[in-house]
């Protein structure tokens, strides 16, 4: 039987996930796999929405990882991928008119930048971001934050799901297949932690090229001072500062983290956004660093070598210049902030009402729900909380018609509606509910 014709010529969900069981591991997609009595298949998104296979609807606040920050299918997106897919949907060796487009449109939207390179998703923006600061400054060291996502490669793959406090500044792996080699390439410190950052500085700055930060890591909001304070160090002990704005970037403001929070970094590393949510990613930052990766400096030793078929895919610029048009529109993130807040005011409402423990995390267009009694200030007061109770709110709140990932940040959109918010607030009552 041929599982590709079956796919696509069936709409029934049990025999879509028969087939995904017999081809995909876990039946997943990557790292997430849902309950099976939970678990669906999608079919397409409209909106602040998600609707299956066999019709269900989920109000959406998974967000394609935070991407779709106009929602799914934005009518500017989808006219202008339309319009351009007539024209190819692939090319490779040489510039296509819509990548040099969005990198003028990129290098003028993000502070940091004079010149961009292009990736295709976010892990390899942060990855060629470590690459260049290495190359550039001869040193072999980073420095991350415990519990940072930093993407899939292996240099990001250390304490990135910590169950225990490091002992900082050593780097341990959370995941098989990470060559032990690579853990003395990278440090360890807490977020919000400025004591030990330098600490660790004042005794490998020599062999450090750069920290490497997520402005906001997860649902763990900065402490006031900190990014600046992670400025000033950097400038101190002279190594880079990288801003993983993979979420951030677009989102908190159209300048981004840097542009929220008035710091500036050395380079910064962009995913799925610049794309409109399709395949693509970007590292800006200063010219003297991202000429590192000029094709014409091979065969020197600071020559930071990037390269992939997907860069700059032209389908994925246009939906990317399509999204950051919207983005421009006056007023468009007072509006999407203040609906966001409102919308975050209104579960604290249910939370207090049904007189559950838990509070929501979160800032902007970003939110979580935990148990515990103050928002997090690193990653261990996350692991402090009661994570077993917060899955059990999350399925319920699935089981109920709202996409959440178990224990994972979610995020709003501008397309999320007052119907939405109903929608929510009505599962988030039973939830809550089944739990007093």
């Amino acid at each position: 039987m041929s599982h590709a014709a079956s796919a696509t010529d069936r709409q029934n969900e049990d025999d879509l996930y028969a087939i995904a069981e017999a081809t995909l591991p876990g039946a997943s997609l990557g790292g997430y796999s849902l309950p099976k009595d939970l678990r669906f298949i999608i079919r397409e998104g409209r909106g602040g929405r998600l609707v299956s296979v066999e019709g269900r609807e989920y109000v959406d606040y998974v967000c394609g990882a935070g991407a779709t920050i106009i929602g799914h299918g934005h009518p500017a997106v989808i006219e202008a991928v339309k319009e351009r897919a007539s024209k190819g949907l692939h090319f490779f060796g040489t510039l296509n008119d819509a990548a040099v487009e969005l990198a003028d449109v990129l290098v003028t939207a993000i502070p940091c930048a004079e010149r961009i390179i292009f990736t295709t998703t976010g892990s390899e923006a942060t990855a060629y971001a470590m690459r260049i600061a290495r190359a550039v400054t001869g040193k072999p060291k980073i420095l991350k934050f415990e519990g940072a996502y930093h993407g899939n490669h292996d240099y990001a793959s250390f304490s990135q799901f910590p169950v225990r406090p490091a002992n900082y500044p050593s780097a341990t792996s959370d995941i098989g297949g990470v060559p032990e080699a690579l853990q003395d390439t990278m440090l360890i410190a807490p977020y919000n932690d400025l004591e030990t950052v330098e600490s660790i500085l004042s005794e490998h700055a020599g062999d450090t090229a750069a920290i490497i930060v997520e402005p906001v890591q997860r649902i763990i909001f900065p402490k006031l001072g900190f990014l600046d304070g992670l400025r000033e160090l950097a400038d101190k002990y002279g190594v880079l500062l990288i801003f993983d704005e993979v979420v951030t970037g677009f989102r908190l403001s159209y300048g981004g983290a840097q542009d929220y929070y008035g710091v500036t970094p050395d380079l910064a590393s962009y995913g799925k956004i610049v794309g409109g949510g399709g395949p693509l990613g970007c590292v800006g930052g200063r010219a003297d660093l991202l000429d590192a990766t000029n094709p014409n400096r091979k065969g020197r030793a600071d020559y930071a070598y990037v390269n992939g078929t997907l860069h700059g895919n032209p389908i994925a610029a246009v939906a990317g210049l399509a999204t950051l048009r919207v983005l421009q529109e006056p007023d468009f993130y007072q509006n999407f902030h203040t609906r966001a807040d409102r919308f975050r005011a209104a579960f604290v409402d249910v939370l207090a009402r049904q007189g559950l423990p838990a509070l929501v995390a979160g800032q902007a267009s970003f939110w979580q729900l935990l148990f515990t009694d103050a928002p997090p200030v690193n990653q261990m007061d996350v692991l402090a909380s009661d994570q077993s109770r917060s899955s059990a709110l999350d399925l319920s709140l699935l089981r109920n018609g709202v996409y959440v990932l178990p224990n994972v940040r979610r995020f709003f959109s501008a397309a999320h509606t007052e119907e939405d918010l109903e929608v929510t607030l009505s599962a988030l009552e039973t939830a809550c509910k089944a739990q007093v």
